[in-house]
C-alpha cells in the first residue's frame, strides 16, 4: 500500500537532474526574456607609431621588430589598401632599414665583413632620380663608367637624351618625346636644325618609329601645322629644358610660336635664334592679335640668362624694311638677362635696309646685364645717339660692349659725323672692361669722366680703323688720358702708316697684344677675280722691330708678316731656295727677340691657315716654331 501510493505521486520536471543543467535551462528561457546587451565583435588590429623621432637610431633589434610588425599589417588591410604603405608609414619603413642596415653581416668563412652602402643596393628608381640632376653628358658618362647595373640606367635614358638635335620634320622624335614623357624630362639642350643643313640629326636610338608611320594622305595641304603640332607638344613635356638653339631658317614654322611654349617651360637658361623671320615687322592683324594679347599678363622667364638673335645669309624671310618688335616682345620678359646678343646680316639689294634700333635701345632695360653685343643696326643721326645714351647710362653693370652701329639716314656706316661733337653723360659705363666698336663712338665714350678715381677698367679695345685723319689725334689724346694704364689688347680694324704704331706705343706703355688688322689701301684683286687681301711679307723687319721696341710688355703681335713660307717635308732635303728662306727666317727671329724681349706670338705666312709663328728662346739661340692654334 505503501509502496503503490510513492509511485502514484507526480514526478518534478527538474527531477533526476543535475544544478548545471537546471540553471542553463533557466539562462536559456530568461535569455528569450531579456534582451541582451551589444558587444563589438569587430577585430581589433595593432597599429604603429608613424612618428620618425619616436624610434631610436642606436637600436636596431627595435627597429627590425617595428618594421616586421608594419609589414605584417598589410595583408589584413581591405580594397586597394592592401600591400600598400602609406606616406607616413613609408617614410617611416626606409628610416628603419636606414637603422638596420648597417648592422647587417654577411657571416663569410672565418670572417665577418660589414658591407658598405653603394649604388648597387639602391631600387632603380632611385639611380635614375640621381642622374636627372646631372646634365653634362661627361659626367654622365663618368657615371655610367661605374658598373654595369649604372650604365644600363642612365645611357639608355639619360646620356642619348641629354643633347637632342634634330629637324622640324621629324615628326617620329617629337611623337616619341609625346608618348614618353618621363624620357622627354631629360632633355636639356634642344637644337633644331635648318631643313636643308646637311648636319647629321643626333636623336636618341630607342625611337622605332619612322616618319612614314606618322604620314598619312591629309598631310599634303597641312604638313607644317602637322609637324608644329607635334612638336609643340613634345616641347610641353621637356619641362626641365636648359638650352635652345633655333637654327630654323627654311621652313613656315615660325619661332613665334614656338616662343610661348619656352615661356610654359620656364627653365630655360639660353636661347639663340639664327633666323630671318624673326626680323620682319608685323601685319596689321598681327599687331592687333599682339596688342590684344599683351593686354593680359604676361609669364616671365626668371632663368634665362643669355639671349641670341641673328640674321643668316639666306635670302628666305628676308625683308626690305626689318624690324625689332618681335625681338623686344620676347626679352621684355627676361628680367634677369645676363649677355644678349643681336646681329643682323645686310642686304647690298636696293631698297634693304637695316632694322632701326631707336625703340629699342629707348624701351629695353635689364638691371642685370654684363654683355651685350649689336652689329648691322642703325639709329636715327639725333633721336638714336640720346637713346644711346639714355640706354648705356641706365646699364651700369655692363663690362662687355661690341658696338657695330650706324648713326646717320638709311644706316650707312659712313654717317657718323654726328659722332664726332656727341658726349655722353658723366659715370656712363664705369665698369667697362671690354669695347668693340668704332674710332669716333670710343672716343666720345672713353671722354666722358667717371667718378672712380681710378677711372674705367678697360682691358680690351677692338674695331678701331686708325685713317691718319684728325680725329685720329682726338682718339689717341682720350686713350692716353683716360685709359692708357690699363689697356692690355688692342685690335685695330685697319692702320694707316707706322707711325700710327709709334703713336700706341706712346699712348699705350702696357699693352701685351695689338693686331694691327689690315693696312689701308692694301686690298687687291687677285688672279682669279674674287677681291681678297693677298698674305705679303714685309721686307723691313729691322725697322718694324725698333718699332715694337718701344712696347716693352708686347707678348703678341699680328697684322704684319714677316717670316718667308718654307715648302719642307720631314726626310726630305731643303732646296737651295728653302735654305735661303730658312737663314732669313733665323734672322728675323733674331732680331724680334733681341728688339723685344717677351715677344713670342706672330702671324703665320699663310693667312687664314689656323697657324702661328711661336718664338723659342733657348740658351744658345732663338728658334721659331709653327704651332696651330685652336678655333
Amino acid at each position: 500500500m505503501s509502496t503503490s501510493s510513492k509511485s502514484s505521486r507526480p514526478v518534478p520536471p527538474n527531477a533526476g537532474r543535475s544544478a548545471a543543467h537546471v540553471a542553463s535551462r533557466a539562462t536559456a528561457v530568461r535569455s528569450k526574456t531579456t534582451p541582451r546587451p551589444k558587444v563589438n565583435n569587430a577585430r581589433v588590429f595593432s597599429t604603429v607609431d608613424t612618428n620618425v623621432a619616436a624610434h631610436d637610431r642606436t637600436d636596431p633589434f627595435a627597429a627590425l621588430t617595428t618594421l616586421r610588425r608594419l609589414l605584417s599589417l598589410l595583408p589584413s588591410r581591405l580594397g586597394g589598401c592592401q600591400y600598400k604603405l602609406a606616406p607616413e608609414e613609408h617614410r617611416l619603413a626606409v628610416h628603419l632599414l636606414g637603422i638596420v642596415e648597417p648592422f647587417v653581416q654577411a657571416q663569410a668563412s672565418g670572417c665577418a665583413c660589414v658591407p658598405r652602402r653603394t649604388l648597387l643596393r639602391l631600387p632603380t628608381e632611385i639611380l635614375d632620380a640621381i642622374a636627372f640632376w646631372v646634365d653634362d653628358r661627361r659626367d654622365l658618362s663618368a657615371l655610367a663608367e661605374t658598373c654595369r647595373r649604372m650604365h644600363n640606367v642612365v645611357v639608355p635614358r639619360h646620356v642619348e637624351y641629354r643633347v637632342v638635335k634634330c629637324k622640324v620634320s621629324s615628326v617620329r622624335v617629337w611623337h616619341h618625346f609625346v608618348v614618353h614623357r618621363a624620357l622627354a624630362r631629360n632633355v636639356r639642350r634642344l637644337e633644331i636644325l635648318d631643313e636643308r643643313t646637311g648636319e647629321a640629326e643626333v636623336v636618341p636610338a630607342g625611337i622605332m618609329v619612322t616618319d612614314t608611320d606618322l604620314e598619312s594622305t591629309d598631310d599634303e595641304l597641312g604638313i607644317h601645322a602637322k609637324q608644329e603640332r607635334f612638336m609643340l607638344a613634345a616641347l610641353a613635356k621637356m619641362t626641365t629644358l636648359r638650352t635652345v638653339k633655333w637654327s630654323c631658317n627654311h621652313s613656315l614654322v615660325a619661332f613665334e610660336r614656338v616662343w610661348p611654349a619656352l615661356v610654359k617651360c620656364g627653365s630655360i637658361q639660353e636661347v639663340e635664334v639664327n633666323d630671318n623671320v624673326i626680323f620682319q615687322a608685323d601685319s596689321p592683324e598681327d599687331a592687333s592679335t599682339n596688342g590684344a594679347v599683351q593686354k593680359q599678363r604676361p609669364a616671365v622667364l626668371p632663368n634665362l640668362r643669355k639671349a641670341g638673335f641673328h640674321g643668316t645669309k639666306s635670302t628666305f624671310g628676308a625683308s626690305k624694311n626689318p624690324d625689332l618688335s618681335h625681338v623686344s616682345s620676347m626679352l621684355n620678359i627676361c628680367p634677369n638677362l645676363d649677355t644678349l646678343s643681336i646681329s643682323y646680316v645686310p642686304r647690298r639689294g636696293p631698297g634693304f635696309f637695316n632694322p632701326v634700333a631707336d625703340d629699342f635701345l629707348l624701351y629695353g632695360r635689364w638691371s642685370r646685364l654684363r654683355s651685350l653685343t649689336i652689329t648691322s643696326l642703325w639709329c636715327t643721326p639725333n633721336a638714336g645717339l640720346d637713346a644711346m645714351s639714355a640706354f648705356l647710362l641706365a646699364h651700369a653693370n655692363l663690362e662687355v660692349l661690341h658696338l657695330d652701329i650706324a648713326f646717320g639716314a638709311g644706316g650707312h656706316a659712313g654717317n657718323n659725323g654726328a659722332l664726332t661733337a656727341f658726349k655722353f653723360p658723366p659715370n656712363c659705363l664705369p665698369r667697362l672692361k671690354e669695347l668693340k666698336a668704332s674710332r669716333d663712338f670710343a672716343t666720345a665714350l672713353i671722354g666722358s669722366p667717371v667718378d672712380s678715381a681710378e677711372g674705367r677698367p678697360l682691358e680690351v679695345l677692338k674695331g678701331i680703323r686708325l685713317s691718319g685723319s684728325l680725329r685720329d689725334r682726338v682718339f689717341l689724346e682720350n686713350l692716353k688720358l683716360h685709359v692708357g694704364r690699363t689697356v692690355h689688347r688692342l685690335e685695330l680694324a685697319g692702320w694707316n702708316e707706322m707711325e700710327d704704331v709709334r703713336k700706341l706705343a706712346d699712348c699705350l706703355p702696357k699693352l701685351t697684344w695689338l693686331d694691327l688688322g689690315k693696312k689701308e689701301g692694301a686690298a687687291v684683286s687677285n688672279p682669279s677675280g674674287s677681291n681678297k687681301q693677298l698674305a705679303s711679307i714685309s721686307s723691313n723687319s729691322t725697322e718694324w722691330a725698333t718699332a715694337l721696341a718701344n712696347f716693352t710688355e708686347l707678348t703678341t703681335f699680328h697684322g704684319v708678316r714677316f717670316f718667308y713660307e718654307v715648302a719642307s717635308q720631314d726626310g726630305a732635303a731643303l732646296t737651295l731656295s728653302d735654305q735661303s728662306r730658312v737663314r732669313k727666317n733665323d734672322e728675323v727671329a733674331s732680331v724680334l727677340a733681341w728688339k723685344c724681349p717677351k715677344l713670342r706670338r706672330l702671324d703665320h705666312w699663310e693667312d687664314g691657315s689656323g697657324k702661328v709663328i711661336v718664338l723659342v728662346r733657348d740658351a744658345e739661340r732663338v728658334r721659331y716654331q709653327v704651332r696651330r692654334i685652336k678655333a
